[in-house]
């Protein structure tokens, strides 16, 4: 494999770990937060991370810190270079960004991901790309490595509906299983019971399997954060706005998670919602 010069934009739970595995992969990593953080290749200036970058990563929270890292890095941009876009923003900001980069003659990969922490530290990220063939097979030999799959979705802003979309499933599976195992806590039956009940059940999901150390140990250490998902839930009713959709389910979402930030969780893994049960009828 070719090795690149990479910089990545954004070190959050999952972008501190991709920088971690392209530099064990051997590529020439540059790293940059809006926060220092203590990692190889650090740079305090994000001009200084992508010079000379022959592709750049952007892993950053929402439509707006995208658009801030863009301003700043678009004079950097040009013929041959690859900007891969993995923040979970919406088909309408996918779009907008794209225009952006390819106004300088770089190429955009629409490039949402699902897996948390666990899954980006074993390699299994699973990166669903949107967007022209010729940027996917430029990125391809620095993603597989790092993943295990590589969708293609369609063409650009499908992946980033798709992400939103599988979310929406997380989020639903997570309140519904948190409810469910608050009814059993609240009638006495224990954690161990409802988790052997469920592991015999078709209703387990790999969401209960994910989150069942940490439901049973209280164990609310963001894999990934009520914030993160707020936002998405966020950006799933805006694009269901534009395309004069409903998603009644998705609204109660919205208000559960509003609560959860409310009560000073946002950090927190959404999972944790869960002491909602204890405080309040949802």
């Amino acid at each position: 494999m070719k090795k690149r010069n990479i910089a990545v934009l954004g070190l959050g739970i999952i972008g501190s770990i991709w920088a971690r595995n392209l530099i064990a992969d051997g590529h020439a990593v540059r790293c940059w937060n809006r926060t220092p953080k203590d990692i190889p290749n650090f740079y305090a200036s994000i001009q200084d991370a992508v010079d000379q970058a022959e592709v750049i990563f952007i892993i950053v929270y929402d439509p707006a810190a995208v658009q801030s890292v863009l301003n700043e890095i678009i004079p950097k941009l040009g013929a041959g270079k690859l900007v891969i876009q993995s923040s979970t923003i919406s088909a309408e900001w996918s779009k907008r960004f794209a225009d952006q980069v390819r106004d300088t003659g770089a190429y955009f990969l629409e490039a949402p991901f699902t897996g948390s922490k666990i899954a980006a530290e074993q390699r299994q990220t699973v990166y669903y790309l949107g967007g022209d063939p010729e940027a996917i097979e430029m990125a391809r030999p620095i993603l597989e490595p790092i993943s295990s799959a590589l969708m293609h979705i369609g063409a650009l802003g499908s992946a980033s509906t798709l992400k939103l979309a599988m979310n929406l499933n997380v989020a639903g599976v997570a309140q519904v299983l948190c409810e469910s195992l608050s009814l059993c806590r609240s009638a006495g039956i224990s954690d161990e019971i409802y988790f052997n009940a469920l592991e015999r059940n078709v209703s387990r999901s790999g969401v209960a399997d994910l989150k069942k150390p940490k439901l049973t140990g209280h164990d609310y250490s963001p894999q990934f954060s009520v914030k993160n998902m707020a936002k998405d839930l966020r950006l799933a009713l805006e694009t269901a706005e534009q395309l004069s959709l409903k998603l009644n389910q998705t609204r109660h979402l919205d208000k559960v998670y509003d609560q959860g930030v409310a009560a000073g969780w946002s950090n927190d893994d959404f999972i944790g919602l869960v002491r909602l049960m204890e405080k309040t009828n949802i």
